[in-house]
């Protein structure tokens, strides 16, 4: 933890924001400005909220960002296949990011599972066995 710009998937949804960037740059994206930049809000969300995650202090707090960085896969996806069916980007390149996404999702799927299993962190708070109350019990007389 704590090295976001190491990890694989990092770097693949970075270079996939980057990816989205140029392809709303041109052509009928340049004039739809509402699409576009929900298109661009959502991919630059994903390698942010891998960054963010990787940096905070918990597996628990890492894993739920991983599961928003998810979520604006997800949301990709959609974008990319409504610019597709309304032209402004070809089947080819709708493919491509459609498949860079569900790559990056699975890579996500796995590093959850790898924190999940992993013991825990050492700044993260641990709970601490509480010694069992006894009670003072007088027999009955």
């Amino acid at each position: 933890m704590g090295n976001f710009q190491e990890l694989k998937v990092w770097q693949r949804a970075k270079d996939l924001a980057i990816y989205i960037y140029k392809i709303t740059n041109e052509g009928q994206f340049t004039k739809d400005f509402g699409l576009k930049d929900q298109l661009r809000r959502a991919a630059v969300s994903i390698p942010s909220n891998i960054a963010e995650g990787d940096e905070l202090g918990t597996n628990k707090q890492a894993i739920n960002f991983f599961h928003i960085a998810k979520g604006s896969l997800a949301e990709v996806q959609t974008q990319i296949i409504i610019a597709n069916e309304i032209g402004y980007i070809t089947n080819k390149t709708c493919a491509e990011v459609k498949a860079e996404c569900e790559s990056i999702a699975r890579m996500l799927t796995k590093l959850n599972q790898a924190r999940k299993k992993s013991p825990i962190n050492p700044n993260e708070p641990k709970t601490p066995n509480p010694k069992p109350k006894t009670q003072n019990l007088k027999p009955k007389t």
